[in-house]
């Protein structure tokens, strides 16, 4: 390819950027989007005009700034008189309303047990009167069957208005939802075909049975929670949603297959689009769907039909005109990781394919080079937001990746072959081989000590591990853009790069692995994890455990409990059944002796509960009035009261413990009560507590009497890292500190842990952010 045609491409490039810019500014502030249009406008006749003047036989000028100015235009003109409609559907935030609209997205299970789906409104308002109304919201509600992509619905719910830039305009927590019209037409067949094949996929054996469905077509309904942590931890996870590899995978089989059976170009091309769209409609073609299928398309067929050089140029043209006709795109993680995977596609993949080819054979180089490539591009925009690193993500997908097309392929035909049950029987089988293998590599790769980081998400976590990605892709191709002198330091500082980072991540693996007794001190009795915004709370009386709450996610969990050298859970206290606090209690399931729960509202919340009991735990409801030991220590149930109507499943209806003797101290876990309960169960406490776990993680919800009976010496605020809820909150934390209460704050320190040593209470934290408070715990870092 030419340089000016690499030079056409790159100048692309500003269109594309310039564009994305104006649309986050427009979503992020949309009453200027009406300047925006003017200003762009103005500029972009300004820029013709001139153009047009110099147009006497030479090559013309501004040409290029002035598609600029006009894409500008158009962007900031699609978020304008989106604005209007957007404003109308805020003002019913707060309220509960009735919303009849289409479903535009696949459902997915939340971690909250509900549905959760986009639907696009028709009307909406107050119940039995909604006016008309087009917006994008998210639902979520009951799991229900029928909830298929353009399915027409009538939903009755609590609405809430999300966050500026945020695509959806409403979240609403539906309390009634009424199918008005199943899905029809090509969605309805759609649908059937992807239930016949889920339920043909189910029974095959596990591991890989439950994974096939969202590796063939994007359904993940009977991916267990523990796989779906585990492709997460993993970095696997993008298989099984419809991402531009699954749409890149579909358009280069078919075009090899056409090419096989001696088709031309054109009709290869043609086939292999035909196919895409077919497949779009089969999977649902929901936004995030149909984005991932528009560039993974042009970037294979620019690739395939010999075009490399095209495939820049191509991709920022597919970007401008998806931004022009959504803007709120923008501000979503889901686009720039396609973009960003895209063009790892295009300009990273074949120069890993070349420079692994000198040790592997071609073909698995490219297998490998594709997903490789986009990991490396995607990992420091992942940065920017997650507070999860997966280190093992590389070798996993190296692993995994070459399978993943026959599970595709083969998948989809036997999705396609459901009239023919021998046939798709067969199909169904042969792509479980690949799927169990994929399966495998994420259960394994989780469970490596160190296979993931917590990091503090934003600019220079990114930096970080955009320099990690750098300097392996320069050490993967084997070459580096610079030339002489340049290129050989680039080498070295890419060799110096991964030797480093490989060091402290060997350590990583030795500090939470054989060497985890030497990084936590033996006589600690109490120890707050850091799970983020959540609970999770571990006590030790003479070698017996007992871990209270389980936080959201797995891994932080289960790496806190690998570094206090947990196995296994004596007492597994489930206070109240919010995410935040038992999202993660299925990654212990199997190594829990007894757990004591509070009240169940949901068939999911005592599903969790049968699984314990499955795996040979003792269940028991709790309420106040109960007692038992741990070890040395003794507990006491003191919240909440049996058959309360008062106080319903929920943070109000918390299970509350008070702990003291063998070795731990006097103690109190409050849950997430509020301020009425609280006061109601001040009268059941006796005497201080020496160590005091703040409700609801310091939120502003507290009575200050509750906390001036228990006068604690320690406060221990549970809580993430620059949460959205302002938790702890300042008046909270005045409340324990005006007692006399040393503050402990796991979204600052880190994992907290409290031990005694005779009568002096020892405090240790993860991190060095000294607390301050009561002058007679030692503090010890």
């Amino acid at each position: 390819m030419n340089g000016g045609t690499r030079v056409r491409d790159l100048r692309l490039v500003p269109l594309a950027l310039l564009i994305w810019g104006i649309a986050l500014l427009c979503v992020f502030v949309p009453e200027i989007s009406w300047w925006v249009v003017g200003v762009a406008c103005i500029g972009g006749v300004i820029a013709l005009l001139l153009m047009w003047r110099r147009m006497d036989g030479a090559r013309p000028q501004g040409g290029l700034a002035a598609v600029i100015l006009l894409g500008m235009s158009a962007v900031a003109m699609t978020a304008g008189f989106a604005v209007p409609q957007r404003d109308a559907a805020t003002e019913l935030s707060g309220r509960v309303i009735e919303v009849v609209g289409e479903i535009s997205s696949s459902s997915s299970k939340g971690a909250d047990g509900r549905l959760w789906f986009d639907v696009q409104t028709m009307r909406a308002g107050t119940l039995g009167a909604p006016e008309p109304l087009s917006v994008p919201i998210r639902v979520g509600v009951d799991p229900e069957s029928g909830l298929d992509l353009g399915a027409v619905i009538r939903i009755a719910g609590d609405a809430m208005a999300t966050d500026p830039g945020e695509r959806a305009v409403l979240v609403v927590f539906g309390m009634r939802v009424e199918i008005v019209q199943p899905a029809q037409g090509a969605f309805g067949i759609a649908a059937q075909v992807r239930e016949d094949f889920v339920e043909r996929a189910t029974k095959l054996p596990e591991p890989g049975a439950g994974l096939l469905p969202g590796l063939a077509v994007g359904d993940t309904r009977a991916v267990t929670e523990e796989l779906n942590a585990a492709m997460l931890t993993s970095g696997l996870s993008h298989l099984t949603a419809v991402s531009g590899a699954n749409c890149a995978i579909v358009v280069g089989a078919v075009f090899w297959l056409v090419g096989l059976c001696g088709g031309g170009r054109a009709l290869r091309v043609v086939l292999a689009l035909a196919a895409l769209a077919a497949f779009v409609v089969l999977v649902t073609p929901e936004p995030s769907v149909i984005r991932a299928s528009v560039m993974a398309a042009l970037a294979m067929l620019t690739l395939l039909c010999g075009r490399p050089g095209a495939g820049v140029g191509v991709l920022c043209l597919a970007a401008a005109g998806i931004l022009i006709s959504d803007p709120w795109l923008a501000a979503t993680p889901g686009f720039a990781l396609s973009a960003a995977a895209t063009a790892a596609l295009i300009v990273l993949a074949p120069p890993l394919a070349r420079g692994m080819s000198r040790w592997m054979p071609q073909p698995l180089a490219l297998a490998i080079g594709i997903p490789v490539a986009a990991q490396l591009a995607c990992g420091p925009i992942i940065a920017l937001f997650a507070e999860q690193q997966s280190i093992i993500g590389i070798p996993a997908n190296m692993l995994a990746d070459p399978v993943a097309p026959i599970a595709t392929v083969v998948g989809l035909l036997a999705c396609l072959a459901a009239p023919i049950p021998p046939l798709a029987d067969l199909l169904a089988a042969s792509a479980w081989l690949p799927a169990a293998w994929i399966s495998a590599t994420a259960t394994v790769s989780a469970a490596v000590p160190g296979g993931t980081v917590l990091v503090l998400p934003g600019i220079g976590a990114a930096l970080v591990v955009a320099m990690l990605s750098v300097a392996i892709g320069f050490l993967l191709a084997g070459t580096t853009p610079f030339a002489g002198a340049l290129a050989r330091w680039a080498r070295i500082a890419s060799v110096g790069v991964v030797v480093v980072a490989s060091g402290l991540l060997g350590a990583r693996v030795l500090l939470t692995g054989p060497l985890v007794g030497v990084t936590v001190p033996q006589s600690w009795s109490i120890s707050a994890c850091d799970v983020g915004q959540g609970d999770a709370l571990v006590l030790r009386s003479e070698e017996r455990i007992a871990l209270i709450d389980t936080g959201m996610e797995p891994e932080p969990l289960l790496t806190c409990l690998s570094a206090l050298g947990v196995d296994r859970i004596d007492l597994l206290v489930l206070t109240h059944f919010d995410a935040d606090h038992v999202g993660a209690a299925g990654s212990v399931v199997g190594r829990v002796d007894t757990v004591l729960h509070g009240p169940t509202a949901s068939s999911d919340e005592r599903h969790l509960l049968e699984d314990f009991e499955s795996a040979g735990a003792r269940v028991v409801s709790a309420s106040a009035g109960m007692q038992g030991s741990l070890g040395g220590a003794q507990w006491r149930v003191l919240w909440p009261r049996p058959n309360s109507a008062a106080f319903p499943a929920g943070n109000d209806a918390s299970v509350v413990l008070e702990f003291d003797g063998g070795g731990v101290p006097r103690s109190l876990f409050l849950g997430d009560l509020s301020a009425v309960p609280q006061r109601m169960l001040t009268a059941s406490l006796h005497g201080n507590y020496t160590v005091v776990k703040v409700a609801h993680h310091g939120s502003a919800d507290q009575d200050p009497g509750l906390y001036a009976a228990a006068h604690p010496r320690v406060a221990i605020f549970s809580a993430g890292a620059d949460n959205d809820y302002g938790h702890p909150r300042t008046e909270t934390i005045d409340i324990t500190a005006s007692l006399g209460a040393l503050t402990l704050r796991t979204d600052q320190q880190g994992r907290i842990l409290i031990g005694l040593d005779g009568e002096a209470l020892t405090v240790w934290t993860e991190r060095n952010d000294a607390p301050g408070g009561a002058d007679d715990v030692g503090d010890a870092e």
